[in-house]
């Protein structure tokens, strides 16, 4: 797939995340050795250049001698190296070694051709950089995770093939490629940037995104078993508050929900004059989710084509010193990726926990006949709850935090790594939660037969009976969530959902 810096889609980065050989256009050497030549030209006037001949942050005032410019990159990038924790997740990787060559083929970083094709061929080859999953606040760009990344270009750090961790020389070696010997800044440009935070949040954005649509499938079922209303869904409704993710919601559960006899089965005569929020005001919390992913996705769209390390050369040869490197829009877009995960989950437990209440759903006290002697969804019900409480405390706001590092000279920092680092927790906590409604809502609507739901959301029980049987009486109940929660990971019900 070939794929031009500055203007990847989100479908070519999902498709690099998720396996797809990356190459560049014909001619994209040329502005990248453009702006090497302008950098050496700068360097040969014996100008001082950040990060070129200088020292980097606080030490920045601090001269470096010519024959020493090598030897401070490989420094720069030994030092840096300073992460802790898990290693992020090889499709995590891959997306981090692409945006950091299609950012560097713009041609604004000074760095030699090289470079970028070392980066394209660790990713063509496989061989991906064990990184490190914490030590990043997010601005001057994600600093130690990409210390990791560039040390295997050099021969040094530690990769991943397979499932084998060999050191950085090894793993060249068996690729067929030599250490890279750095140029003038080629250290900091690999280092500097947002790609790690962003390739996180894109990871959660692409997760959120098949959640939310597994959610509407779970939410109209719910809708079934409880013998709710479709009219919250009437377009009319939608269209005089006129946003527009919830008025693709509610179409979507109008599309879910058409042809269910078991909604027609109560459409006159129900005594229940309104069905409570977590049924009735799906559109409009659904749709809020939908508006803000949309938005997540334009800025780290935007984000996965920039330029974002520091300093930077123009198309004129002169060196500019920015902050492209700050990733308060990260940190706001997986901030807001965070409230969409916590929302899903919160309105899918509060339906398990309708569905299993007699009171309000209709149904046998928690899903099961013979109450009592059966406890059934009673306490499936409180693990969804615990999985949504956890995820309103991981919902936090990291944007609004900052730590100054650097002695004060990086002074306001965005936390962004942090941010979308916690997206994959949360994603996995909702996953729990919406397989368990999932189990509930085929159970309630199991209650009403020979009714029948809609076809889309009766293939959806379906999909759940293929690992799970319906509930007659008590039985262990953590290898049948298990089993859906693998289903909602693989997006097994987001088919279900037209246009999904």
């Amino acid at each position: 797939m070939i794929v031009t810096p500055g203007s990847a889609t989100l479908h070519e980065l999902r498709a690099v995340m998720e396996g797809e050989a990356l190459a560049l256009p014909m001619g994209w050497e040329a502005p990248v050795e453009a702006s090497v030549n302008a950098l050496a030209a700068r360097i040969a006037e014996g100008e001082a250049l950040y990060g070129v001949n200088t020292g980097f942050g606080k030490l920045a005032s601090q001269r470096i001698a010519g024959a020493d410019l090598a030897k401070l990159q490989r420094n720069l990038l030994r030092s840096h190296a300073a992460g802790t924790g898990p290693c992020l997740p090889a499709p995590v990787v891959r997306l981090i070694l692409a945006m950091k060559a299609l950012s560097l083929a713009r041609g604004a970083s000074a760095v030699r051709p090289q470079v970028i094709a070392q980066l394209l061929a660790l990713l063509e080859g496989g061989i991906l950089p064990a990184i490190p999953a914490k030590g990043s606040v997010g601005a001057s760009g994600d600093l130690a995770p990409l210390a990791h990344m560039a040390l295997v270009l050099i021969g040094e750090g530690e990769a991943i093939i397979g499932e084998e961790v060999v050191p950085g020389a090894e793993a060249l070696r068996r690729a067929g490629l030599a250490p890279l010997e750095l140029g003038p800044k080629e250290g900091l440009a690999l280092l500097n940037g947002t790609q790690v935070s962003t390739a996180l949040a894109l990871a959660g954005l692409f997760t959120a995104e098949a959640l939310w649509l597994t959610a509407l499938v779970a939410g109209a079922l719910s809708v079934d078993a409880a013998r709710g209303s479709d009219t919250p869904f009437d377009p009319r409704i939608h269209a005089l508050r006129g946003q527009p993710g919830q008025i693709r919601t509610a179409a979507a559960l109008r599309a879910l929900l058409e042809g269910s006899a078991i909604r027609e089965s109560h459409r006159t005569g129900d005594a229940r004059v309104q069905d409570p929020y977590c049924l009735r005001c799906q559109p409009q919390v659904m749709g809020a989710c939908l508006d803000l992913m949309n938005h997540a996705a334009a800025v780290l769209t935007r984000e996965a084509n920039a330029v974002t390390d520091n300093p930077l050369v123009t198309a004129e040869g002169e060196v500019l010193s920015g902050g492209n490197f700050h990733a308060e829009p990260v940190a706001f877009a997986a901030d807001n990726l965070a409230l969409v995960l916590a929302e899903i989950g919160a309105l899918a437990e509060r339906r398990v926990a309708l569905l299993t209440d007699p009171v309000l759903s209709g149904l046998p006290a928690f899903l099961v006949r013979e109450g009592g002697l059966n406890s059934g969804f009673m306490i499936a019900q409180v693990t969804a709850a615990a999985l949504a409480s956890e995820n309103k405390a991981l919902a936090t706001p990291r944007s609004v935090d900052s730590l100054p590092t650097s002695a004060n000279q990086e002074d306001h920092v965005s936390m962004a790594t942090g941010a979308a680092l916690r997206l994959a927790e949360m994603a996995d906590n909702t996953a729990a939660i919406l397989a368990i409604e999932l189990l509930a809502a085929a159970q309630g609507v199991g209650f009403h037969r020979p009714l029948a739901s809609s076809t889309p959301l009766e293939g959806a029980i379906a999909r759940v009976r293929e690992v799970a049987a319906p509930w007659d009486e008590d039985r262990h109940m953590a290898p049948d969530i298990a089993a859906v929660k693998r289903l909602v990971e693989r997006g097994a019900f987001t088919g279900f959902v037209e246009g999904g």
